[in-house]
């Protein structure tokens, strides 16, 4: 049973805009024009049409600068987006412009609205919470979004406005395309005003559903706070694939509560078995649920987001469900944690998280194996890592200059990178390599920091450029607590216009090195100053 189905694409319509041979290019070709997604034009090269599954030049002539000014001649007018539409459609039209402000070549994209798209969601979407929708560009965000709006408004009757910036949701021109159904547009005049927009649809229109595409500043987020305090129901989408990627975003981790760094007291942090400078959950969240788009019969929901938040925060595996629509409609609902760790949506447990090192009693790294079977020299090293995050770990290395490499097959390993919470799991890969005698590493959470002191210490690297190789102690862990607490603090003066800099206090290339990371994680610049051992970071914007 087909679940889904187009209401229309008027695809007739964007065809009507292009110049003729590349017109009849596309209407007399072999493939439907139903799988048609975009058309690309772009000055002195060959036009392409992009479909569903390949793509193929329109003809052997190249684009001219009048084919380009015959189409912006036909469609509505440019924002400051760069984006235009066709008045009463949903396709879009962005320009790409040279130096000189002259558009020089145009992506003509196919929008379409289509029932069945928001059947997996329907629940979530029906209970009245806020929900939050991410996923890469082309998964379809926009289409559900659209739908949803529909749905709330057509089928359960409720005042809805929907804050439509590029005028992607309902189209071009000032009569909305009937794909939103009952549902009211406020279009936005230019994206840096979106936030404004948001705050005036509530105050004026007394809606009980505001649907937003594409939250993206921080005032947007602030905005979308203040909305869902309100009682409104919130559904919008943001930047990013994966409830991570906000957890890393200071822009938008307001979204999902913020996050703040914690000092407890010494008896807390031996009660947590924890550093004492820990990450929580700042506020409760903006959105109530947060879905992870793979596809549109493929979702992963995390139905309760202050619970997964604090969860992945203290390193143990969020609660979530993966849901499936299989070629009869049917939902398929499954736990989240018996997805794989290793490739392909929805990869959960391969999530990276902040936290402190894996410790015993005496403050050595844990490892399974003997220690007179770990690597403390330069021997090179092949890493198998379980549930670790393979770009961190790549960067740890190449960081450090270690020579090691990661590899995909247990087999081929030196040595084993896995989290705590697998070791405690016992897995079945765990376990194969302890009974090959491979050497195995357990951090506590899945942070770069925590990598680089692992292959530190399996290298036999010292905190100091110069000095000698030696053992962490507590007391390194107090000062890299200070450290990082001084750093966090820098930037959060600089984000908020505090100061326009500030430099840190001295210390090693190895504290000043994860220093400088996190500045960069922040988005924020940083550069080293003065000589050793005097030598400190600099934060500025």
């Amino acid at each position: 049973m087909a679940v889904q189905r187009d209401i229309t694409s008027n695809i007739e319509l964007l065809l009507e805009t292009l110049p003729a041979p590349i017109r009849q290019a596309i209407e007399s070709g072999p493939d439907d024009c139903e799988d048609l997604l975009e058309v690309i034009m772009d000055l002195g090269r060959l036009p392409e049409a992009r479909y569903r599954t390949h793509e193929r030049f329109l003809s052997d002539r190249e684009v001219s600068q009048d084919d380009i000014d015959y189409v912006i001649a036909r469609i509505g007018m440019f924002g400051e987006d760069n984006r235009a539409g066709i008045p009463r459609t949903l396709h879009r039209i962005s320009a790409i412009r040279n130096r000189a402000g002259l558009v020089i070549g145009l992506t003509c994209r196919v929008g379409r609205a289509v029932f069945g798209t928001i059947a997996i969601l329907r629940d979530l979407i029906e209970s009245g919470k806020s929900v939050l929708l991410l996923g890469k560009p082309g998964v379809g965000k926009t289409t559900m979004l659209r739908e949803t709006a529909r749905v709330l408004a057509e089928d359960l009757r409720k005042r809805v406005v929907i804050v439509d910036t590029s005028n992607e949701i309902a189209g071009d021109g000032d009569i909305p395309h009937p794909g939103i159904g009952r549902a009211r547009r406020m279009q936005v005049p230019r994206p840096s005003e979106q936030h404004a927009v948001m705050i005036e649809a509530v105050e004026n229109h007394m809606p009980e559903v505001i649907v937003i595409d594409e939250i993206g500043t921080e005032l947007e987020a602030l905005a979308a706070r203040t909305i869902a305090e309100r009682g409104v129901q919130l559904i919008g989408t943001a930047h990013g694939q994966t409830l991570e990627n906000l957890l890393s975003n200071p822009t938008l981790s307001d979204l999902i509560g913020g996050i703040q760094a914690v000092t407890l007291g010494d008896e807390e942090a031996r009660r947590r078995g924890t550093q004492k400078t820990v990450l929580e959950r700042k506020a409760p969240p903006t959105f109530d649920v947060l879905v992870e788009i793979q596809s549109w019969d493929q979702v992963t929901v995390y139905a309760d987001v202050a619970s997964a938040v604090d969860s992945m925060l203290r390193a143990e595996p969020p609660q979530a469900e993966v849901r499936r629509r299989d070629a009869d409609g049917q939902i398929q609902t499954m736990p989240a944690s018996i997805a794989p760790v290793e490739g392909g949506p929805p990869a959960l447990f391969g999530v990276r998280r902040g936290g402190a090192r894996e410790r015993s009693d005496r403050g050595a790294p844990r490892a399974t194996a003997p220690r007179a079977m770990m690597s403390a020299g330069p021997t090179p090293q092949r890493i198998y890592p379980f549930g670790v995050s393979r770009d961190r770990l790549e960067r740890a290395i190449a960081s450090l200059h270690v020579p090691a490499t990661i590899v995909r097959d247990m087999d081929e390993a030196t040595m084993v990178m896995t989290l705590k919470n697998y070791y405690r799991q016992g897995s079945q890969r765990v376990r194969q390599a302890e009974e090959r005698g491979v050497p195995v590493y357990v951090l506590r959470n899945n942070t770069l920091t925590q990598m680089e002191r692992q292959l530190a210490d399996v290298f036999n690297i010292g905190a100091s450029d110069n000095g000698p190789p030696r053992r962490a102690t507590d007391d390194d862990d107090m000062l890299m607590t200070d450290a990082l607490l001084e750093v966090e603090t820098a930037i959060a003066q600089v984000l908020n216009g505090e100061r326009s800099s500030v430099e840190l206090q001295p210390q090693s290339s190895y504290v000043r090195r994860l220093q400088h990371q996190m500045a960069e994680r922040y988005n924020v610049q940083s550069e080293s100053r003065g000589r050793e051992p005097n030598r400190r970071v600099k934060i500025y914007r």
